[in-house]
C-alpha cells in the first residue's frame, strides 16, 4: 500500500523507512526521498531527531538544521525502548524495501532490529548502517562525530590558510557526503535486487568517506611523505586560479588553461609582458613561480573594479564571478529563477523556506512534495494506512507514550 506519491518519480514504489538521526543517515534518507521514494522517519516521542533542537527555531518541533535534511519525509513516533515500539518498527520493515539506521554499534541488535534478524524473514530487504569507524575493526564501537573525523582524517590540515592552525569545513561535508555515498550504495543494491531479488547489508562509516574527501591532496601527500602545503582559496595546482580581491570587493578568477591565462593578460589585465615571460608561460612553470607572479596578478586585479573585470573575464571567456554572501546567494536571481528554494506552507508559522532538490529528469526538476515533518504528524496516518491500526489502538499507544 502506498500513501498516494506520484508514479512517475524514478524511486515511486520503494519505501525507505529511516531509523537514522542527525545528519549522515537523514541525508541519505532525503536523497531516496527526492528521488521518489516514500521515506517514513521514525523518531522518540518525546524530543525526536537531535536535530529539532539544534539551531533556530521553526515553529515548535523544527529548526533550520533540522529542514535542511528532512524533506519529503513523513514523521511517525515511536519509543524503540519498548517492546509495543520495536515490533511496530519490525511490522514497519516488512513493508519497506530499506533500512536506514545509524544507532551506536551494537545497540540495534539489542533492539531486534537488527541486520541478521530482520534479513533472516525477509532476504530482499537492503539494510544501510552508517557508523563512525569501520563496522570490522578494532574502533567499531567509537560514536562517530563529523568535526572528530574532519580532525582524523586529516581534512582541516588542508583546509584555510598556510598561517592559520587547522580549520574545518563551514559544513560538515563528511556527514553530508557519507549520506551521499551511502544513497548510492542503496541504489546500487536496490538495482542488484531487481535481477536477483536478494538484498544487501551496506556499511559506511564516516571515517573512510572522509578520507576519500581529500582526493587529490590525499594522493600528493602519499607522493611527497607529507602533508601538502595549504594554500587558503588558492589552487595547489592552477595558476591563477582563486579569490581575488578587485578594487571593491572579491571575485574569483579560474584560469584553466594556457590559452586562458593569454587572454587574461592581454584582454584583461593589460599585461602582455606577464604572458610573454618564460617564468608563466605554461601552468606547470606558473605553479612553480607562483610566489613572482601573484604579487602582479593581485596589484592589476586590485587597482580595477570589480564589475569591469567579470565583464572583460567573461567576453574573453574566462570562468569568473563574485563572492556572493549567503543570504545574497540564497535570494540570488540565479536561485530564484532556478526554483532552488521553496516556499511551503507551514501549520505553525504560515510558511517555511525549503531547499529543493538539485535532481532534474528530462529538464524538470523534481519536486518537493512535503516539507520536512512536524514532530509525529505522519504517525496516525501511517500507521493506520500500513499496519491496519484503529483509532482506539493508536490511542491506547499514544497514552503509553509508545507513540
Amino acid at each position: 500500500m502506498s500513501l498516494g506519491l506520484p508514479p512517475s518519480l524514478p524511486l515511486a514504489g520503494v519505501r525507505v523507512l529511516d531509523l537514522s538521526r542527525v545528519l549522515a543517515g537523514p541525508w541519505c534518507a532525503m536523497v531516496l526521498g527526492d528521488l521518489g521514494a516514500e521515506v517514513i522517519k521514525v523518531e522518540h516521542p518525546e524530543r525526536g531527531d537531535d536535530t529539532r533542537d539544534w539551531g533556530m527555531r521553526i515553529g515548535s518541533t523544527e529548526t533550520a538544521y533540522f529542514n535542511s535534511v528532512n524533506r519529503n519525509k513523513r514523521s511517525v513516533c515511536l519509543d524503540l525502548k519498548t517492546p509495543e515500539g520495536q515490533q511496530i518498527a519490525r511490522d514497519l520493515v516488512k513493508k519497506s524495501d530499506v533500512v536506514i539506521q545509524n544507532f551506536k554499534f551494537g545497540d540495534i541488535e539489542k533492539l531486534g532490529l537488527g541486520y541478521d534478524a530482520l534479513s533472516a524473514e525477509q532476504p530482499g530487504l537492503i539494510y544501510c548502517s552508517i557508523t563512525g569507524y569501520d563496522r570490522t575493526g578494532p574502533e567499531a564501537a567509537r560514536p562517530g562525530y563529523d568535526l572528530v573525523i574532519q580532525g582524523e582524517a586529516g581534512l582541516m590540515a588542508l583546509n584555510g590558510e598556510p598561517t592559520q592552525p587547522p580549520l574545518k569545513f563551514g559544513v560538515a561535508a563528511v556527514d553530508m557526503m557519507t549520506g551521499m555515498y551511502a544513497a548510492q550504495g542503496v541504489l546500487a543494491a536496490l538495482y542488484e535486487r531487481e535481477k536477483t531479488g536478494k538484498g544487501r547489508h551496506i556499511g559506511m562509516a564516516l571515517f573512510d568517506c572522509g578520507l576519500m574527501i581529500t582526493a587529490y591532496y590525499g594522493l600528493e601527500a602519499l607522493l611527497r611523505g607529507n602533508d601538502p602545503p595549504r594554500f587558503g582559496n588558492g589552487h595547489p595546482s592552477i595558476m591563477p586560479y582563486g579569490v581575488y580581491e578587485a578594487a571593491d570587493g572579491p571575485l574569483v578568477v579560474a584560469v584553466g588553461n594556457n590559452s586562458q591565462f593569454l587572454r587574461f593578460c592581454t584582454d584583461v589585465i593589460e599585461r602582455p609582458d606577464i604572458a610573454a615571460d618564460e617564468r608563466f608561460k605554461t601552468n606547470i612553470a606558473r605553479t612553480q613561480h607562483r610566489d613572482e607572479l601573484m604579487p602582479e596578478i593581485r596589484r592589476e586585479l586590485g587597482s580595477r573594479q570589480r564589475a569591469g573585470l567579470l565583464q572583460r573575464m567573461t567576453a574573453a571567456g574566462i570562468p569568473c564571478g563574485e563572492v556572493a554572501g549567503l543570504h545574497e546567494a540564497m535570494t540570488s536571481q540565479r536561485a530564484v529563477a532556478g526554483g532552488l528554494v521553496n516556499t511551503m506552507a507551514h501549520p505553525e508559522v504560515g510558511s517555511v523556506s525549503v531547499l529543493a532538490s538539485p535532481y532534474r529528469f528530462d529538464g524538470e526538476r523534481l519536486p518537493v512534495r512535503s516539507a520536512p515533518p512536524q514532530l509525529g504528524e505522519g504517525t496516525n496516518d501511517v500507521l493506520q494506512a500500513l499496519l491496519g491500526l484503529s483509532s482506539e489502538q493508536l490511542a491506547q499507544l499514544k497514552e503509553r507514550g509508545v507513540t
